[in-house]
This record gives structure tokens, C-alpha cells and sequence, in this order.
């Protein structure tokens, strides 16, 4: 099925073709309010921030030790694809996001490129996606502070930390960016930190006692111990913790400036990904042996006591709930905002588009706060069946969406450079042979999944539930078009009338 327009409320934006023209809502927001009628609320400092700490999640922390032990020092390699992938999609999702800033971002596009279909699909896989993982932040922030306060039970630390930031995100997008900006602010340090005592030591500087060279990079079996397809078994285990690297295309717009937002986060991309991933990584392989079972185990907190950093353990435990709080605090806002953009196309109910007295999707964050909280009671009392099914089905969630960011940004580009190329301030480089590169590669991956028999089940049951959420926006498709002629013949009739 074709692109073709879709109605639109006001101040959604568009020309036929889907291409805001000069001085429409879609070139920024007005006084205090954004393009979508949020509240223009993010200031520069918080959307810097979060483009930042966006890519540092709890995954990194705590899942790299599974990655390092699947492959080895060659986990550096993992990272540096992934990465590569990463800062190309994100280079596609800045053109289009720069030329046209949308509180729906990639799923708004593709609604405007693809079709209809497409947006509601993907941006209801999205939705999910998010939704699950609050349910699992919540759910590893309960873990954490029991292990601090035994007399509180997990599951009442889980419902203390979804209250508390529901209620950030409710009073308005401000409190969401400060909370983030200084959740953010704690990973950066954390991590720069960890870069900078980790080369000292590998120089032999304290705190390190003696250079630590290459033989670990090397040694235990050389630097890819278990052959070269260990790097995309890597992959597999590194992709989804780059997830969240778009929230601030979403953001972008509830900011005084969302063209000038989205270019800086794109362009720093490269650097944050080079070094808070693999600079991070190179220095756990480096200093220590990667088959070490401390790294397996907690990879971050195994090299501050072989350094014997007093407190590792306790440092890093806040650290990581920085983390999963400010993972928690983003999914929140970035679940909400996808449902509130669904709800103004028309994909979703209608009240899911309305905003409260400060600005903020108050039914949407409700909405998504209400699944959120389902699932966090299924990771209790179901989590080998019922839970374990939601987190399947959205694991592969992160590989759709790039290729709809792909796929979208083939269709946006020839149109913007026919009407408006003034707006194509970014561009993706050399266009369009490396779009079509990245989505060989996306698709790669994807069959990996299903012929790795570790990524196989998520894989099978994340198509299970694209084609199943595919299906009925294709049925709604259909039935819109006879909806809207009922409607026009009722209007006709009550004129008559």
C-alpha cells in the first residue's frame, strides 16, 4: 500500500505529501508551546542531556558481561557494528526529524512516507516496547533497593520509584528533563570516571601497579576466542541496549529550538557512541581476562576491585540505578509521547491526544503507566510465562524500527529535495547508497536472529506480534475510508435537513 496524505489535526502539519512548508507549525514552536500544542518545556541544557545519557542504559552496565563472555575481547567489534549502525540510522532519523520536527518522530514519518499502516504499526510496536520495559526497570530498581532495605519488599520499591516518576512526568515536560538531566548528569560521570582511572591503570598508573599491555586482549585464547561469528552472536546481545538513542528526536520537539536540538544530537552521536560503549568496554578487556567469571557476572564492578577501589560494589549498585531510573523516566515519557502522537493521527483513542493544564499528555502517561503496571505484576507472579512472553515479543521491536527509519528516509528525501530543500539542514550521507547498505545489514542481523538459536524464539514471537499489530491498521485502514464517506453523506443529509 502506497504513501498517501492522512487527516491530521491541527497543528500536526503537512502538505499532501506529508512535507511541512516554510512558517507552518512544523518550523517550531510558538511562544510556550510546541508544535503538537505540548508544552515547549525542555530547555537546552536538559535535551543535551538526555541526547547524552540516552545511549548509557542499565544494559550496559550490568548485560556487557554476556556479550564479553559470547565473544570474547572481539565484543569490541560487536560494539563498533552496532555502533556503526546505530549512528547511520540515527543520521537518517536527523534528516527527517530536522526538516520536520514531530512529537511521533520516526512513526510520524512513516506515516507521511509509507503509509498510514506503517505509522499506526510501528508506532504501536513502540509503544509496547517501552511500556514492557518499564515493567523491567521497575522491577531491577525494586531489586536494588531491597538489597539496601531488606524490611521493604522488592514489589513495594518497584510501586514507589512508577509512582514517584509518574508523578514528575505529570506535572509537566520540565520535571521530566530536570529529573533526566541529572540522572543523565551521574551516568556520564560515572562512565567518564571509569574510562579514566581504567587508562591509568592499563599504563601502569595508579591506581593500576603495572602496565597491563595486550595479553589479555590477546591471550586466553587469542582476541576472538570462540571464531569469528562470535562477533554477531555479539551483536545480538549489544543491539537493544542502543535502544533509546532516538528519545531525543522525540524530545526535540517540546523545545524552543527542535531543528538546532536535533542537529547537535546527531552530530555528536559518533563521539558518545565511541566513547562511553566502546571506550568503556575496551577498558574491562583490556584489564582483565574476559572469561573471568567476576566479568561475566558484573563486568564494571569486577575492574574497580581489581584496582581495589573501595566500595566498588556499592558505587556501581547507585550508578546502575541511576540507570534504571532514568531509563524508567525516559521509557515513561517516551511511551507517552508515541501514544499522544498515535491519538492525534487517529490511531488511537482520541483523549490520548489531549494535554492537561501544564502542558503534558496526562491520559497518555496514564495509558502507559496502566500497562506498565500490568506487566510489572506479571514479572512477580508470572515471569517465566507471562512475562517472559511480553519481553520476547518486543525484543526485536528496536531492528523494525530501523528499517522503518530507513525505509521512511528513501521516500522523505526525494520529496524534500523536490519542495522544500531549504529543510534538509541534515543530510545522510551518501544518499542513497548507504540507506540501502544499512538496511542489507539490518536485514542480516535479522536472519542471524532467526538462525541463532538463542535469538530465534524472540525473533519468531516479535514478527508474531508485528504481523498481528500490522494486521488490524490494515483493517482500520480499509475501514476508514468508507467511515469517512458515512460521514460525509450524514453531513450532506443534515444540511438537506
Amino acid at each position: 500500500m502506497g504513501a498517501h496524505p492522512s487527516p491530521r489535526s491541527p497543528g500536526a502539519g503537512g502538505t499532501p505529501t506529508g512535507v511541512p512548508t516554510a512558517g507552518d507549525p512544523g518550523s517550531g514552536p510558538a511562544g510556550g508551546q510546541s508544535q503538537d500544542g505540548l508544552q515547549a518545556g525542555l530547555k537546552n541544557r536538559h535535551l543535551s542531556m538526555i541526547a547524552i545519557g540516552g545511549v548509557i542504559g542499565a544494559g550496559l552496565f550490568v548485560g556487557s558481561g554476556a556479550g564479553i563472555s559470547a565473544a570474547g575481547p572481539g565484543i569490541l567489534l560487536s560494539y563498533a557494528l552496532t555502533g556503526l549502525l546505530v549512528v547511520l540510522v540515527m543520521r537518517m532519523l536527523g534528516e527527517m526529524a530536522a526538516a520536520s520536527p514531530a512529537s511521533g518522530s520516526f512513526s510520524a514519518y512513516a506515516d507521511r512516507a509509507l503509509g498510514r499502516w506503517a505509522g499506526f504499526t510501528i508506532g504501536w510496536l513502540y509503544w509496547f516496547f517501552w511500556s514492557v520495559v518499564l515493567a523491567v526497570e521497575a522491577t531491577a530498581a525494586g531489586a536494588i533497593l531491597t538489597g539496601w532495605v531488606p524490611a521493604v519488599p522488592q514489589w513495594a520499591w518497584a510501586l514507589l520509584v512508577m509512582i514517584v516518576l509518574t508523578g514528575t512526568n505529570l506535572v509537566s515536560v520540565g520535571s521530566f528533563g530536570e529529573f533526566e538531566f541529572w540522572f543523565a548528569g551521574i551516568k556520564v560521570v560515572a562512565i567518564v570516571v571509569f574510562i579514566v582511572v581504567g587508562a591509568l591503570a592499563i599504563f601502569g598508573l595508579p591506581p593500576g601497579d603495572h602496565a597491563a599491555g595486550t595479553s589479555n586482549l590477546t591471550g586466553h585464547g587469542g582476541f576472538l576466542p570462540h571464531g569469528p561469528g562470535a562477533i554477531l552472536s555479539g551483536m545480538l546481545l549489544v543491539v537493544f541496549s542502543f535502544m533509546g538513542s532516538e528519545i531525543v528526536t522525540l524530545a526535540a520537539g517540546e523545545s524552543p529550538n527542535p531543528v538546532q536540538a536535533v542537529r547537535k544530537a546527531v552530530n555528536s552521536v559518533i563521539w558518545r557512541i565511541a566513547l562511553f560503549y566502546i571506550g568503556s568496554i575496551a577498558v574491562i578487556v583490556t584489564l582483565l581476562p574476559w572469561n573471568d567469571r567476576a566479568v561475566a557476572k558484573s563486568p564494571y564492578v569486577a575492574v574497580l576491585q581489581s584496582l581495589d577501589i573501595p566500595y566498588a560494589g556499592t558505587v556501581m549498585d547507585v550508578v546502575v540505578l541511576t540507570a534504571v531510573l532514568s531509563c524508567l523516566n525516559s521509557g515513561l515519557y517516551t511511551a507517552s509521547r508515541m501514544a499522544f502522537s498515535l491519538g492525534q493521527r487517529g490511531d488511537a483513542p482520541k483523549s490520548f491526544a489531549t494535554v492537561n493544564k501544564g502542558g503534558v499528555p496526562a491520559v497518555a502517561i496514564w495509558a502507559s503507566v496502566a500497562f506498565g503496571f500490568i506487566a510489572t505484576i506479571f514479572s512477580y507472579t508470572s515471569k517465566d510465562t507471562i512475562f517472559q512472553f511480553l519481553l520476547n515479543s518486543s525484543g526485536a521491536v528496536a531492528l523494525f524500527v530501523w528499517l522503518v527509519i530507513c525505509f521512511s528516509q528513501l521516500r522523505m528525501r526525494r520529496t524534500l529535495e523536490r519542495e522544500t530543500p531549504e529543510r534538509l539542514t541534515v543530510r545522510m550521507w551518501l544518499y542513497p547508497w548507504l540507506t540501502y547498505a544499512t538496511i542489507g545489514l539490518i536485514v542480516f542481523v535479522v536472519g542471524y536472529m532467526f538462525y541463532d538459536p538463542d535469538g530465534r524464539e524472540q525473533m519468531v514471537l516479535s514478527v508474531v506480534a508485528a504481523v498481528v499489530v500490522l494486521a488490524v491498521g490494515l483493517i482500520l485502514d480499509r475501514r476508514r475510508p468508507r467511515e469517512r464517506a458515512a460521514d460525509e453523506s450524514a453531513a450532506k443529509v443534515a444540511e438537506r435537513a
